[in-house]
């Protein structure tokens, strides 16, 4: 009779690796590899994402040159690049976009860390999900406005308030997503890490996390699209600085050229912060995949 050794912890999690991974190869073969020839109409469809701005640049080319439409009313995209340069010669339109990025970057580290840890809480946890869940829905319900009268009573007028209110509107969407994934990972992946000896820690960080990792990227990406949102509610907390204050500096000195120069720079800076995270989980795709 064969005599049978039970497994060290080491061995035990080493077999547990092995059948995550085991899972994920199996899920990988199944996928079928996209020839390259395949890729061509793919690019030509994200070619596809220029005709609308080019549309949309050309009827504000016509309505200003053509039509005539009063400056007041719409600047033409000439008046709006002109008042861009006067703003980088005078120094300001760098210092206004470097300190807005460096706000939305520091509140959405700060809110997809605590939107992860809430999440994971409140997935892995029937208690967490009822202590927590309900609070954390009226809290998600409250617009971002309100918050900014409480924020300068507590936190006063510095930058502590501002990243506080742009880390609030950055953690409920990863909150959100990885609370509901979690529920959802595979039971047989965690049966099996916890078969193995998996502890808490380690099979949150090597079983369940790794599954959640899709959802877990598109949290972020909307993560980061609010943070660009509460931006603004947050640059009117007494800023004398940032694409939020340009813009309603802006509309306080009727510099209509000024205001769409903020929004435009808005939406750029928020279109190329999603190109970066969407590379990311691509690249976060095929290491867990």
């Amino acid at each position: 009779m064969t005599d049978v050794y039970p497994l060290s912890g080491t061995e035990k999690e080493a077999d547990a690796r092995q059948i995550v991974d085991r899972s994920r190869s199996k899920a990988q073969e199944a996928r079928v590899d996209t020839p390259s020839a395949s890729r061509r109409p793919r690019r030509g469809l994200a070619l596809l994402g220029v005709i609308l701005p080019a549309a949309v640049l050309l009827a504000w080319v016509l309505a200003t040159e053509v039509v005539d439409v009063p400056s007041y009313n719409l600047p033409s995209p000439s008046d709006v690049w002109l008042a861009g340069v006067q703003l980088a010669q005078a120094g300001l339109l760098g210092q206004y976009v470097a300190i807005s990025v460096q706000r939305v970057l520091i509140g959405f580290a700060i809110g997809a860390g605590v939107g992860v840890v809430l999440g994971a809480v409140v997935g892995l946890s029937r208690v967490g999900e009822a202590l927590l869940a309900p609070s954390i829905a009226a809290v998600r319900a409250v617009p971002s406005l309100a918050w900014v009268p409480l924020l300068i009573l507590y936190l006063g007028i510095g930058e502590d308030s501002k990243i506080t209110l742009i880390a609030i509107g950055a953690a409920f969407p990863v909150f959100t997503t990885v609370a509901g994934s979690l529920r959802h990972v595979d039971p047989q992946l965690v049966e099996a890490g916890r078969a193995y000896g998996l502890g808490p820690v380690r099979l949150f960080t090597t079983v369940q996390l790794p599954a959640v990792i899709p959802s877990l990227v598109s949290g972020l990406r909307l993560a980061l699209a609010q943070a660009w949102l509460f931006l603004v509610a947050a640059e009117l907390i007494a800023s004398s600085m940032g694409l939020g204050f340009l813009l309603t500096d802006s509309q306080y000195n009727g510099r209509v050229d000024r205001m769409f120069l903020a929004i435009i720079l808005l939406a750029l800076l928020g279109t190329l912060t999603d190109f970066v995270l969407n590379l990311l989980q691509r690249v976060l795709l095929r290491r867990w995949r």
